[in-house]
């Protein structure tokens, strides 16, 4: 069985947040693979399914950001996963909006749910796939910014990045890391230029919430 987890806080106010492109992307994997991620275990969401690649067992963590990595260990030891068998999905200021990088193992680089996750499992040894978020405008905090929502500019690119991104998880557990990493990492962004953020800290576009929701230091690493 693989396992895929997106991340992201359970709040309905975060759900089309940034900080929720993980929830965003298994929410569609979730569709085209006509499953419900409705299963409460392991403080976690999950929907399973067979494909023609095997076992697929989906989930979105419930436990805020921060603490992220207690509901991927409990996942991992219930259902006994291969760290191999594990892709992560979530948000990085680091890459231009609808960015996407795959990557077989790494640091946090400045993401609290990828440190909690690092940090439960004892390894950074497993797959993750970064959607790009942007970086934080001049005049934004971290926290309000990755908990607010794309700018209506930038909906069509985080669109089609979401699909992009849904299709390179059926390929990771159709032929494993190295092709979708080859792959996807040498596609070419569709905008050298992705469209600014318009909203203004603290306006309709920002959900607001606590640190443990926005799940970002200051500090980043590439």
């Amino acid at each position: 069985m693989k396992l895929i987890v997106g991340l992201g806080n359970p709040e309905e106010r975060y759900r089309e947040t940034r900080h929720n492109i993980g929830f965003r992307i298994v929410d569609m994997l979730a569709d085209e693979l006509q499953v419900k991620i409705n299963k409460a275990e392991a403080h976690s969401l999950t929907g399973r399914c067979i494909t023609s690649h095997g076992k697929l067992l989906l989930a979105k963590p419930q436990t805020y950001m921060n603490d992220s990595g207690r509901a991927v260990r409990a996942l991992v030891d219930y259902y006994r996963i291969a760290l191999p068998d594990l892709l992560i999905i979530y948000d990085d200021l680091d890459l231009p909006p609808g960015r996407l990088r795959v990557r077989a193992r790494g640091s946090a680089a400045g993401h609290n749910g990828m440190r909690s996750i690092i940090h439960y499992l004892g390894t950074d040894s497993f797959a993750r796939l970064r959607f790009g978020i942007g970086a934080v405008p001049a005049g934004w905090a971290g926290a309000d910014y990755v908990l607010s929502k794309f700018a209506d500019a930038e909906c069509a690119l985080v669109e089609t990045a979401c699909r992009n991104a849904v299709d390179a998880v059926m390929e990771w557990a159709a032929y494993g890391i190295d092709k979708v990493m080859a792959k996807v990492n040498a596609r070419r962004p569709e905008s050298q230029d992705p469209p600014s953020v318009s909203a203004e800290p603290g306006s309709a576009n920002s959900a607001g919430g606590s640190t443990d929701a926005a799940g970002r230091s200051s500090a980043q690493h590439s």
